[in-house]
């Protein structure tokens, strides 16, 4: 029997986190939600990554360029999901987005550090853990 992959939201800062530091266990968490399971996205988590990673606090670390070249190759893996369900649950309503994408995408799995979305856990039977809880399940 051909095993289904696991759906995962996974959160603006950790997609960040995986692009500037790789090897951060945000970065390693990302990086088996990419190759054990399916990333989720909406066109509002897509319009968010590209709008903070378009800023120039970044310029430092990486150049714009290679920041494109993420999103490019983000946008390849990820699977994006349309938005059938609307959500005001948050403490922070920019945080709906990923309740929104996790129901509406069938999500098994919300990966965040944010602590909003970690006290809704669970979320209408939906798990939402840290990166370390992800990488080290125990």
């Amino acid at each position: 029997m051909e095993r289904v992959p696991t759906r995962v939201v996974v959160d603006t800062n950790l997609l960040i986190s995986r692009l500037l530091l790789p090897r951060s266990t945000p970065g390693e968490a990302v990086r088996k939600a990419e190759r054990d399971g399916l990333v989720l996205a909406s066109r509002a988590t897509l319009e968010e990554l590209a709008d903070v990673l378009g800023r120039r606090k970044f310029d430092p670390y990486v150049s714009i360029q290679q920041r494109q070249e993420y999103v490019r190759l983000l946008l390849r893996t990820v699977e994006v999901i349309t938005i059938r369900h609307r959500v005001r649950r948050c403490r922070d309503p920019r945080d709906d987005k990923f309740l929104e994408l996790a129901l509406s995408g069938e999500a098994d799995l919300v990966l965040t550090g944010d602590r909003d979305l970690l006290a809704l856990n669970p979320f209408r039977g939906i798990e939402i853990m840290t990166a370390g809880e992800y990488v080290q399940p125990g």
